[in-house]
């Protein structure tokens, strides 16, 4: 069965000031605003070729989820093209006094670390871009 799905088009992020997360998304990982409701009640990003939609939410609530065997687990993944950009970034966050892991070793081809914004999501960054990513914009 083929899928007539073409992409994801947007994905929806809880935060508690929508208006301060984007300033935070804009500012250190260069997201560009799109639009902000009269009320700031959501934003919509665009980042990392994709639209993200921060949305006010109840304090506490997070995109992040816990699993049975490896625990906290995150809404997506970020990928920059290798070990070299992973950890320029790492650098780069870190001067921003972003909250950001260790670069880990999990087994795999690659390596990630951890961001943490300002409502406590984690999001993770992976040294390898797809293989269907780099064919469609003639990356090496």
């Amino acid at each position: 069965m083929s899928s007539k799905l073409m992409r994801v088009g947007t994905i929806y992020l809880p935060v508690s000031n929508p208006k301060l997360s984007a300033e935070w998304f804009c500012n250190h990982l260069g997201a560009e605003l799109s639009y902000m409701d009269e009320g700031n009640n959501h934003v919509i990003l665009n980042l990392a070729q994709q639209s993200f939609i921060l949305i006010q939410s109840e304090k506490g609530t997070l995109a992040n989820f816990n699993t049975i065997n490896d625990g906290l687990m995150f809404p997506f993944t970020f990928e920059v093209n290798g070990i070299d950009a992973l950890i320029q970034l790492h650098e780069e966050l870190q001067d921003k006094g972003v909250t950001v892991g260790e670069i880990e070793d999990r087994g795999h081809t690659g390596r990630n670390f951890i961001i943490t914004d300002l409502d406590g999501n984690k999001y993770d960054v992976w040294s390898e871009l797809s293989v269907d990513f780099k064919e469609k914009y003639n990356i090496t």
